[in-house]
């Protein structure tokens, strides 16, 4: 089997009558071969997607004639191509990619993904719901929409209290924990809430942050600082009573092997879209387990990147939990062929070789890809 073709598929992240111009596109790769197999990927990096696409270009140059089955070999061959690898841009390329052989694997073999990874160590992994506050403001309205998730059967919640510039407040905090309080009353003590910081906040700020959460039971606070500096998150990780996380914007195991050295972190975060694909998360999470470290994959991405980390997670012994944007799930059951199965706060992988779905291209042109780059919405353009 040899590889003949490669294709980028691009679709917006909101309908195309969704007046929300904050959207994002999702890029998808398809990979062909001779025998008529085809596998797909996801590489989605948020407003990057031409820069990637161009990396996704220069990669089919090597790719066209290689084996699909060799993807160890085509993995390093891409990472060590040239003298400058890594960063966002060079391993969601390979991400995509990666992904994308491990389909047509799966589908040659006429076996799920994870029984390549080793067979499936649970049947289902529990999932947190993301995106489930993107209206709300209010401590009110946080508790109405908490409420409102937690009925559909999700166990654990996420959400951003801590919104704004770098330079913090006593009242953008107390606002802050204020939301807290108010989710936690809503839904009472049986259900975990994540909070995530986005390393919005100075080192001081944060251990208040920390103290001042305490009381409500947080199963984990994600980016109380910047993610960059291992010894700083160790330093306040051994300061506060919660467990912390990080990883979404961390890129092998090279990056992760500082925050695991370090003891910095009890969860590490890895992007399948972004850390080197199933190939080199299955490495940061062997990594991760000889320090006792739990993955919760990172994913605020597109259908072929939940459905990857389904697999990844229902045969990995150290996965911890799954991270589902709950406001994506309509855009991904209408572009997958095979819908991704969610009751009861689990999920799994759908049913059938390869991933077990795949990305219907007619459904596709109803989400054309918007052109428009909102800088303004990236999360740290106010930094300051």
């Amino acid at each position: 089997m040899k590889i003949t073709d490669v294709k980028v598929f691009r679709m917006s992240s909101v309908p195309k009558d969704d007046d929300w111009k904050e959207g994002w596109n999702w890029l998808f790769v398809k990979i062909y071969t001779d025998s008529g197999i085809h596998g797909v990927g996801e590489g989605s990096l948020q407003f990057k997607d031409h820069a990637l696409t161009a990396e996704i270009e220069e990669f089919t140059k090597f790719l066209i004639g290689k084996d699909p089955f060799a993807i160890e070999y085509i993995w390093n061959s891409l990472y060590r191509r040239v003298t400058w690898t890594g960063g966002a841009l060079t391993m969601s390329a390979i991400s995509a990619i990666d992904l994308a052989l491990w389909d047509i694997k799966g589908k040659a073999l006429g076996v799920p993904v994870y029984e390549l990874l080793g067979g499936k160590v649970r049947d289902k992994i529990a999932v947190y719901a993301n995106g489930w506050f993107e209206v709300a403001d209010t401590p009110e309205e946080h508790a109405k929409a908490a409420l409102d998730i937690v009925s559909k059967g999700y166990k654990t919640i996420k959400f951003y209290p801590f919104k704004g510039t770098y330079v913090t407040t006593p009242e953008r905090i107390n606002r802050g924990v204020d939301l807290v309080k108010a989710v936690r009353d809503a839904v009472g003590p049986d259900i975990q809430i994540a909070l995530d910081v986005r390393g919005r906040v100075d080192f001081w700020s944060a251990l208040q942050i920390a103290e001042k959460i305490e009381p409500f039971n947080i199963a984990w606070l994600e980016e109380p600082v910047q993610f960059d500096n291992a010894a700083v998150m160790g330093e306040f990780a051994r300061k506060v009573r919660v467990p912390v996380s990080t990883g979404e914007q961390l890129y092998n195991r090279y990056d992760f092997e500082p925050l695991l050295e370090e003891k910095s972190v009890s969860i590490i975060q890895p992007d399948i879209c972004h850390a080197g694909g199933m190939t080199e998360l299955r490495k940061i999470a062997s990594a991760a387990e000889t320090h006792y470290v739990s993955v919760a994959p990172h994913n605020s991405n597109g259908p072929i990147s939940t459905v990857a980390s389904l697999h990844f997670s229902v045969a990995t012994a150290n996965a911890f939990k799954q991270e589902i944007f709950v406001s994506f799930l309509d855009r991904y059951s209408a572009v997958l062929t095979n819908d991704i199965p969610i009751k009861d706060g689990f999920s799994m992988p759908p049913d059938g070789p390869g991933w077990g779905t795949d990305i219907d291209e007619d459904v596709l042109k109803q989400f054309p890809p918007t052109e428009y780059t909102p800088v303004e919405s990236e999360p740290y353009v106010e930094f300051f």
